[in-house]
């Protein structure tokens, strides 16, 4: 069995016997615990009573958080002509059509966010197999099959998270840096849990949020009081 280092051990020893914490214990807890030599993410996962499998059960959507990732998100975008511009005066970082439908398909993938003109859908919808994986197809439910390219672009870059459950029916978001004020965590935390909850399917039966966790990239982690959360 290989030995813990010394600062998995501390982690492990602060958490030691705490869970259901309000999300403020939580935040203040994971903060004074992430040691990491970089700016670690606050993670959430969340165990939902769902299953996937069944197309009334399937829980996706979109938030903004008030206080924004932290993250660089690089954004492609699928627009030909004066969308193609407005794109680029958006702040996109990869423009195009054809062309980078052929980068995508050599098997280079610079970005975080795909976004795509209705009238791009055909040429994208040749890329399934591969955005599709990862999460990166785009998709009207989620606001990125849009004419609208300047305003997604700018929700991309400005703190917009997706969010889609697993096959497990858990969902997993990074939503913030350890570095943010613990304030700023909480509303981020709030945020998410209450798109999750207003995303409900109808297939749902009996208890639909079962278990909120948060930990940071390296720290363990630590489960939340779902009336705190605002999850009950």
């Amino acid at each position: 069995m290989a030995k813990l280092g010394k600062r998995t051990t501390a982690a492990k020893a602060a958490f030691e016997g705490k869970s259901n914490l309000s999300v403020e214990d939580a935040v203040k807890l994971i903060k004074g615990a992430a040691s990491a030599k970089f700016d670690e993410t606050l993670e959430i996962a969340m165990n939902l009573g769902v299953d996937p499998r069944h197309a009334d059960q399937m829980v996706r959507g979109v938030v903004t958080l008030p206080n924004g990732t932290g993250k660089t998100v690089r954004v492609a975008v699928f627009a030909r002509g004066a969308k193609a511009d407005e794109a680029t005066a958006a702040g996109a970082d990869i423009v195009g059509a054809e062309d980078l439908m052929e980068t995508i398909q050599s098997g280079k993938i610079e970005f975080d966010r795909c976004i795509a003109t209705p009238d791009m859908m055909p040429v994208v919808g040749r890329l399934g197999k591969i955005l599709g994986p990862r999460n990166l197809m785009p998709n009207p439910k989620v606001g990125t099959v849009t004419m609208d390219v300047k305003a997604a672009v700018e929700a991309a870059k400005g703190g917009e998270v997706q969010f889609k459950v697993e096959k497990a029916g858990v969902i997993h978001a990074g939503i913030g840096k350890v570095s943010f004020d613990e304030g700023k965590l909480a509303e981020n935390v709030r945020a998410f849990i209450d798109a999750v909850s207003k995303a409900k399917p109808t297939g749902a039966k009996g208890a639909y949020l079962k278990k909120v966790s948060l930990s940071s990239t390296m720290g363990p982690g630590v489960s939340v009081d779902l009336v705190s959360a605002g999850a009950q």
